[in-house]
């Protein structure tokens, strides 16, 4: 057995599980959970047709490469969104089957070449980093992203010592559980730390599409084309349909950027038999092309945000992400505590943030906090942030 499996560490809600084993809710009230970033909208009546149109799809043996139009599909609104002069369907964008799959996929085809790889990312962080560059035999190296920096990562501090074993830079924009965007600036430093220290951005963007206002995240490809980095050598983009679209079932996406890694990424995924079934492809040229549930979709989550945010703020240190839908509040009690206490009196259940960090010099940045996935009905968001209300206010 691969030896490197051992050092997994427990998912977030396994964890969580445990912690609460020996816990029961109050049963006067109907259980509230905010944890797992599911989305619970409606998908897309056009994605549900497409996919009921063609179930004859799975009498054929999908390409990895996936069908032309859905790369041509991708293409097109990749070009729209962030505003790009090209994309090569052919040789710049690869179909997934979900970006969690993935980004495991990439650490395993790119780390390697370097002695004493090392593999960096935020901290807290998606666990798919770290289980991917653990059973990759690289080393990791966490970036703190916490209240001290208004949850901002500060690359500047990042030695050059450090970024010599990088091969790859984990960027998750909007950050999950933080909900902050990474700007022009940090990018154009970012790319240019790449090109010298010849390591590959990979930025997960799957939050992209949910945000407040008129002004849309800036992604990593887009940065690129502003910067006149127009090959986008070192730098690969992750977005996927799950949040997007209300369709984490489908599992469905893509990576896009560097044609001099897709190909030979494309050749790891050939032999690791991961290739979208047709049916799923014809679905997600439906989603790719449709962006009038993606703005009804971000109404409903303006909406919620407001309506909690109403009820929260009176009683608890949180506020608005920039984009996403995670609250991430500062706590004045432990996590842990936070969860459990939560769970028993009012029913209603979150991820302590600590699960989702690493200690690193003695300190987790997720301790002390608690993620919220505002992701079921507005109704059920709000109740569960009266009953928070009702929690703190007593203590």
């Amino acid at each position: 057995m691969n030896p490197f499996i051992d050092s997994l560490h427990p998912y977030p809600f396994q964890k969580l599980a445990e912690l609460l084993e020996d816990i029961q809710p109050n049963p006067d009230k109907t259980l509230i959970k905010l944890t797992i970033g599911e989305p619970q909208h409606q998908a897309p009546q056009v994605a549900m047709e497409a996919l009921a149109n063609n179930l004859n799809g799975v009498s054929k043996y999908p390409s990895t490469k996936g069908e032309a139009a859905l790369r041509q599909a991708i293409s097109n609104w990749t070009k729209a969104r962030f505003q790009l002069d090209d994309l090569n369907p052919d040789t710049q964008v690869l179909p997934v089957t979900g970006t969690r799959e993935a980004l495991f996929a990439i650490t395993q085809t790119l780390v390697g070449e370097k002695t004493s790889p090392l593999v960096i990312s935020p901290n807290p962080f998606y666990q798919i980093y770290e289980g991917a560059a653990i059973l990759a035999g690289a080393d990791r190296h966490f970036l703190p992203c916490d209240a001290s920096n208004q949850y901002k990562i500060d690359y500047q501090a990042v030695t050059d010592e450090v970024w010599k074993r990088c091969e790859i830079l984990f960027v998750c924009s909007p950050n999950n559980p933080s909900g902050t965007i990474t700007t022009l600036e940090e990018y154009a430093f970012l790319i240019e730390k790449a090109k010298q220290f010849n390591f590959t951005i990979v930025a997960d963007e799957c939050y992209s599409e949910i945000y407040f206002g008129e002004a849309a995240p800036l992604g990593l490809l887009e940065a690129c084309q502003q910067l006149g980095h127009l090959d986008y050598k070192h730098c690969l983009i992750f977005q996927s349909l799950s949040k997007r679209s209300n369709l984490p079932g489908l599992r469905s996406g893509f990576v896009a950027g560097d044609a001099d890694i897709l190909k030979p990424f494309l050749l790891y995924r050939t032999y690791q038999g991961c290739a979208m079934p047709i049916h799923h492809q014809m679905a997600s040229i439906a989603a790719w092309n449709d962006e009038q549930h993606v703005i009804e979709n971000r109404q409903i989550y303006t909406r919620k945000f407001d309506a909690v945010l109403d009820i929260l703020e009176p009683v608890m240190q949180v506020s608005k992400p920039e984009a996403g839908f995670y609250l991430w509040p500062q706590l004045t009690m432990s996590d842990e505590e936070f969860c459990t206490a939560l769970y028993q009196e009012e029913a209603v259940l979150v991820l302590p943030g600590s699960y989702l960090g690493r200690e690193v010099d003695g300190h987790n940045p997720g301790c002390q906090h608690v993620r919220m996935a505002l992701v079921a009905e507005e109704s059920e968001c709000t109740e569960a942030a009266h009953r928070i209300n009702a929690f703190l206010s007593r203590r």
